[in-house]
């Protein structure tokens, strides 16, 4: 929930779920909520949803689980899988929802400083859906070469494409 503000999540799911269901998506790769972020967790009944683990050896990296088996707090706040948790592939997946401190309207992604969606991705041919209050999509972030763009922005105003 945003500090301060209606929680305008459920208008954001409305618009994501509309998307996905009109884009053939039945697995998502989603994020567990951090304060001040728009909740995904309503999805979990008309898509099958994934959740990550952070992953800091050999060298930092995700790894995909079932949504139900986040049942730890990790470094950043949020609940994760135990390092034990069944392990899913990128390759199964439809959509990924990303979480940002913000966006901007091509698409670049102002993250937690992990570079974790970065090394993920790359080579990913789903959907990337930037999730995101409308009051975070700026004009312009920096971007560097390395830095994923996402397809897609998902706000409480609705679903839009961006230009590659």
């Amino acid at each position: 929930m945003r500090t301060g503000l209606p929680d305008l999540s459920a208008e954001l799911i409305a618009h994501l779920a509309a998307f996905l269901h009109t884009r053939g998506a039945r697995r998502v790769l989603a994020y567990r909520t951090l304060p001040g972020e728009p909740d995904v967790s309503a999805l979990s009944g008309p898509f099958e949803l994934l959740t990550s683990r952070a992953r800091f050896r050999p060298t930092p990296h995700l790894t995909l689980h079932p949504w139900a088996t986040a049942t730890e707090v990790s470094r950043f706040g949020a609940l994760q899988p135990p390092a034990d948790a069944p392990r899913l592939t990128l390759e199964t997946v439809d959509a990924v929802l990303l979480p940002a401190l913000a966006f901007d309207r091509r698409g670049v992604r102002l993250g937690y400083g992990g570079g974790f969606y970065d090394r993920l991705l790359p080579d990913f041919a789903g959907l990337t859906v930037g999730v995101v209050w409308d009051a975070l999509v700026v004009d312009e972030l920096p971007c560097e070469p390395h830095d994923l763009r996402v397809g897609f922005l998902a706000t409480e105003g609705g679903v839009r494409g961006l230009q590659p």
